[in-house]
C-alpha cells in the first residue's frame, strides 16, 4: 500500500468517525495536516444553477456554517465544473489558489477550493484525489442531514416544488462503461409536474420522463403517483409494458387526471432499447453528425381511458449515438425561436451534463425566465458494451 492509498483511506476513516454535518471540516483539517493549506471551502451549485454556495468550515471560528454566495456564470467556477479539471493560479500573497471538481460518477457536486503555500505537482494531485473522496463523502453523508439540501436553496421554495424535487433522482447525471446521462429541469412559475428518472440494473438501464398535466400541487401530487406507479412496478421486476400498465391504472383508478410520459429499458451489452411512448413529445437523436426526431407511435397519454393497451417499440443505439428525451415546455411557444436539433448538434461534443444545460438555458433565455411550463430534458451518451469488444470471438 503506497502512502497517498493510506492517506485517503485515514481521510475516509476520518470522515466515518465525524458528524455527517462535518464532511469539508475533515478534509480541511486533513490537507492543513499534510500540506499546510490555508482556507478550504467546499462550493456547492444551487438548485437553478445560477450561483455557488460556499461553505466555510467549522475551523474558521465564527464563521463556523456561515453560507457565502457567488455567481456561477461566467467564473473560473463553471469552467473548473464544465471542464472537470483543476485550475490554479497565484493568490497574490504568495501561494496559490487551487479549484478542483467534486464530481461523483459524473454528478458534479461542486468545487473545492484551497490556498497552498506550493504547487508541487504531487501535492495538486493529492488536492484533486482528496477533492474526489469529498465528492463520495459528501454523497454518503447528506442522507443524514438538511445541510446540503438548504444550502442549494437560494431562493423561496414552494411546497409544489418541494414534492417535485423530492421525485428527481438524487444525483441529475450518472457515469458508466456503456454510457453517460444527465438531466436537467427548468420549473415554470407555476409548477408544471415534469419528472425524470433513471435506474441502473446489471443487464439494464431504466430511463423515463413524464409530464403531469396541470400546475402548482395538483400537478406534483399527479406526478408522485405517476412515479410511485412507475418505480414500484420497475423494483418489483415488471417488463415495460406491465410498468406502463400499472403506471396507466394508477391513474385510472385514484383519478388524479392524465400524464404524457416515455419509459425506455436500454440493454447494455448490445444497445438495443424498448420504449413505451404515451402521448409524449419525440425524442430527437444525434447519430453521425445529423440530428433526426424519432418516428415512434403515440399512444394514448397515461390516464385517458382506452381499450387499445400502450404499445412497446423497438430500436437499436450504435456506439456514439446521442439520445436526447424531452417534455412540451421545451418547445413552448415563447420558445418557438430555440432550434432545439441544431442545438443538440451545436452541443455534440460536450458531456450531457452540459449539454443539458445548453438545452434547458436556451429555453429559458426564449422565455426572460418565465416559464409557462417545466423545461425538462434527459440527454444519453451511448457508448457500448466496450467489454464485450474486447472479449474473443466464440
Amino acid at each position: 500500500m503506497d502512502g497517498n492509498t493510506l492517506e485517503l483511506g485515514n481521510l475516509l476513516a476520518d470522515a466515518e468517525d465525524a458528524s455527517p454535518v462535518e464532511s469539508v471540516d475533515v478534509v480541511a483539517r486533513n490537507l492543513r495536516k499534510r500540506f499546510a493549506a490555508g482556507d478550504v471551502s467546499f462550493l456547492c451549485v444551487d438548485l437553478i444553477e445560477e450561483e455557488l454556495v460556499r461553505l466555510t468550515t467549522g475551523d474558521d471560528g465564527a464563521d463556523t456554517g456561515r453560507a457565502l454566495r457567488t455567481a456561477l456564470r461566467g467564473s473560473v467556477y463553471e469552467q473548473v465544473l464544465r471542464s472537470q479539471r483543476r485550475h490554479v493560479e497565484r493568490d497574490g500573497a504568495g501561494g496559490h489558489r487551487v479549484i478542483a471538481p467534486v464530481t461523483n460518477r459524473g454528478d458534479c457536486v461542486g468545487v473545492l477550493e484551497v490556498t497552498l503555500p506550493h504547487d508541487h505537482p504531487t501535492v495538486l494531485r493529492e488536492v484533486g484525489e482528496a477533492a474526489h473522496a469529498l465528492a463520495y463523502i459528501i454523497v454518503t453523508d447528506r442522507r443524514f442531514t438538511d445541510l446540503y439540501h438548504v444550502n442549494r436553496r437560494t431562493t423561496p421554495t414552494s411546497l409544489a416544488a418541494e414534492i417535485q424535487h423530492q421525485l428527481l433522482p438524487s444525483a441529475p447525471a450518472c457515469e458508466a462503461p456503456q454510457f453517460a446521462i444527465a438531466g436537467g429541469l427548468v420549473p415554470a412559475d407555476d409548477i408544471g409536474g415534469d419528472t425524470y428518472d433513471y435506474a441502473l440494473d446489471r443487464d439494464v438501464l431504466h430511463l423515463s420522463i413524464t409530464d403531469a398535466m396541470g400546475h402548482d400541487t395538483d400537478s406534483a401530487l399527479l406526478a408522485t403517483l405517476l412515479l410511485g406507479a412507475l418505480r414500484g412496478a420497475r423494483r418489483a421486476g415488471c417488463d415495460l409494458a406491465e410498468q406502463a400498465r400499472r403506471a396507466h391504472r394508477a391513474l385510472l383508478q385514484h383519478n388524479r387526471g392524465l400524464a404524457t410520459g416515455q419509459l425506455l429499458r436500454v440493454c447494455l451489452a448490445t444497445g438495443e432499447v424498448r420504449l413505451v411512448n404515451a402521448g409524449h413529445p419525440r425524442p430527437l437523436l444525434l447519430r453521425d453528425g445529423t440530428v433526426r426526431e424519432l418516428a415512434l407511435t403515440a399512444n394514448l397519454p397515461f390516464g385517458v381511458a382506452s381499450p387499445i393497451e400502450h404499445q412497446v417499440q423497438e430500436l437499436t443505439l450504435r456506439p456514439g449515438d446521442r439520445l436526447v428525451l424531452l417534455t412540451d415546455g421545451m418547445q413552448e411557444r415563447s420558445a418557438s425561436g430555440v432550434d432545439l436539433p441544431a442545438l443538440v448538434r451545436a452541443s455534440a461534443e460536450l458531456h450531457p451534463r452540459e449539454a443539458v444545460r445548453v438545452l434547458v438555458g436556451a429555453v429559458q433565455d426564449a422565455c426572460r425566465g418565465r416559464l409557462r411550463d417545466d423545461a425538462t430534458t434527459l440527454c444519453l451518451d451511448w457508448y457500448g458494451d466496450r467489454d464485450a469488444r474486447l472479449r474473443p470471438l466464440s
